[in-house]
């Protein structure tokens, strides 16, 4: 293949984009504002589950795809950042999914002893240590003979004056980029604790912005959380942390002493509509590519998503 790649976004989607393509045989240059490190991605639980995403009839096939290749790295944790965690999603049931829970092995009703009110979900999914995952998809990638650049983009067309294709991978800077106004922030809060001893993870979501939900990650415990569509404050509110470990500690009461290590805020890149995916023809021949508003769910629609964009780069 001739010709360069540029991919726009440096967390998850963007890097796991640049990776396949660059597999392919692109030349990929990904620019970021920020390290990949510093991104949304690296706030992320971790958890595989389709979750704040839409449109539901494309995203069973996308975090399929995701749950295929994240199974593969399992048995690699401490470089790949993926392991297998089983959990309970509460009130949820399996008639409520759509077609891809079929595909997900073990996925059954949890018992009253693994759930007491009995109207939860019981699954061995892959949860993923974002950073860690990040900095192994970095090198990845560099191995494929791409590199990240720190730099923004100030429109598609500055990138398009370098390259013959260009992938948008920006997330919520797709507001801007691309003058894309169904895009909007939907933040979410987190305590960092030291794990008591939890050794599954659990998440209950709320219709309101409250949900909650305990990750165990290595050396730590991720507790939550929030979901407050169309709000960008990044600074942590003690009151909101005071809540969220109250009620990760009415499940698993161990967690009201563990030691607080920390506080993660992150925004979610959600869109009207769902995500966007899709080619279009730029003038002079050029080839933009947007891969972007995946929501909650970036980590768990990643692989799919990017194999697409490989497609549709091909198209």
């Amino acid at each position: 293949m001739n010709g360069e790649t540029i991919v726009l976004g440096g967390g998850v989607i963007g890097l796991t984009s640049a990776v396949v393509l660059a597999e392919a045989g692109r030349r990929v240059r990904l620019w970021s504002p920020e390290e990949p490190e510093a991104t949304t991605s690296a706030v992320a639980g971790g958890l595989w589950w389709p979750y704040r995403i839409e449109p539901e009839e494309r995203v069973g096939l996308w975090a399929l795809r995701s749950l295929e290749v994240y199974a593969g790295l399992v048995d690699r944790p401490e470089e790949t950042g993926a392991r297998l965690v089983s959990g309970v999603h509460a009130a949820t049931r399996r008639e409520e999914l759509g077609g891809w829970a079929a595909e997900v092995d073990g996925l059954r009703a949890a018992t009253a002893a693994e759930y007491a009110p009995g109207d939860g979900l019981w699954a061995r999914l892959p949860v993923l240590d974002m950073p860690t995952h990040l900095r192994w998809l970095r090198r990845r990638l560099e191995a494929a003979g791409g590199h990240v650049e720190r730099r923004a983009a100030g429109s598609p067309a500055e990138a398009a004056a370098e390259a013959g294709v260009v992938v948008n991978c920006t997330g919520l800077g797709a507001a801007r980029l691309v003058r894309d106004a169904g895009v909007r922030p939907v933040r979410g809060q987190l305590v960092v604790v030291e794990n008591p001893g939890v050794d599954t993870w659990f998440t209950r979501t709320g219709t309101g912005a409250e949900s909650t939900y305990f990750i165990p990650q290595p050396g730590r415990l991720l507790l939550g959380g929030t979901a407050e569509a169309g709000a960008d404050a990044l600074e942590p509110d003690p009151e909101t942390a005071r809540a969220i470990v109250a009620r990760c500690a009415q499940l698993r009461p161990e967690i009201a002493g563990a030691r607080i290590l920390g506080h993660r805020v992150g925004l979610r890149p959600e869109r009207a509509g769902g995500v966007r995916l899709e080619r279009e023809e730029l003038p002079g021949g050029g080839v933009l590519v947007h891969n972007y508003g995946h929501g909650g769910a970036g980590v768990t629609v990643a692989w799919g998503c990017a194999r697409e964009v490989a497609g549709l780069v091909d198209a």
